[in-house]
């Protein structure tokens, strides 16, 4: 299973939020790119990264940043935050990130059908929920959709993975919502990412059990900034069979 560790950008600062909640922030260094290249070096093999600002406003907004990310390593890239049309996905694209994550947009089928159409392999479906719905615009807004209905709906649609995050966990560490990550998986037949609340290495051990429910990694944030994980121990977890 593999271990991704996270990036979030706020006015090109790496932060963490508590349970999405911009109010909340803590503050983990102004060079987004020296943080990439810590994690490249204790052995990521992916990073995910979220602009932060660009979820609040509907569009990317820390490009510079991704772009000096993208040439200060040489692993894969995955960014989410902001993205909702087309453009603004094929130009993050095109800075070296190798996938993009949409949210928002997933609500419009329309929209989403063409998208997953024409990125492929290179969109990712995020689905963020709090109390099991569907929560929208940077968190901001909550839906009336379930997680399990928008991801059986995406799948019919084209898409082919999905990170999922339990908000009411995000930053908490709490320990990630197992089951709910379990339960959408089986429900759309597609590979998941757990995301939220990841907070020891017996929270990834308890996701590798489930890998043959379709859960394949987890993403860890404020862990790894508190040093509650070191990423070597946690690459290592997800290895265990």
């Amino acid at each position: 299973m593999i271990i991704i560790p996270a990036i979030d950008m706020l006015d090109g600062c790496c932060v963490r939020l508590m349970q999405g909640d911009y109010e909340q922030k803590t503050l983990y260094g102004d060079d987004p790119a020296e943080m990439a290249r810590r994690w490249e070096a204790e052995g990521a093999e992916r990073i995910h990264l979220v602009d932060l600002d660009g979820a609040r406003e509907g569009k990317p907004v820390n490009l510079d940043a991704v772009a000096r990310i993208a040439s200060a390593v040489n692993v894969p890239l995955q960014l989410g935050g902001g993205l909702r049309a087309a453009d603004d996905i094929k130009r993050v694209l095109d800075l070296g990130v190798e996938r993009a994550i949409i949210g928002t947009v997933a609500l419009n089928e329309g929209l989403a059908a063409e998208l997953l159409g024409s990125f492929k392999e290179a969109l990712v479906l995020g689905i963020d929920a709090r109390n099991g719905q569907v929560a929208i615009k940077g968190w901001l807004e909550q839906s009336t959709i379930s997680a399990v209905n928008l991801a059986k709906r995406m799948a019919a649609l084209g898409a082919r993975r999905i990170i999922y995050t339990d908000i009411s966990r995000d930053g908490a560490m709490s320990g990630p919502n197992v089951a709910a990550t379990a339960e959408l998986a089986q429900s759309c037949g597609l590979p998941v990412v757990a995301s939220g609340g990841v907070s020891s290495l017996q929270d990834i051990e308890n996701l590798v059990r489930l890998k043959n429910k379709g859960i394949e990694g987890a993403i860890i944030g404020r862990a790894l900034y508190n040093g509650t994980i070191k990423l070597p121990e946690a690459i290592a977890a997800g290895q265990v069979v």
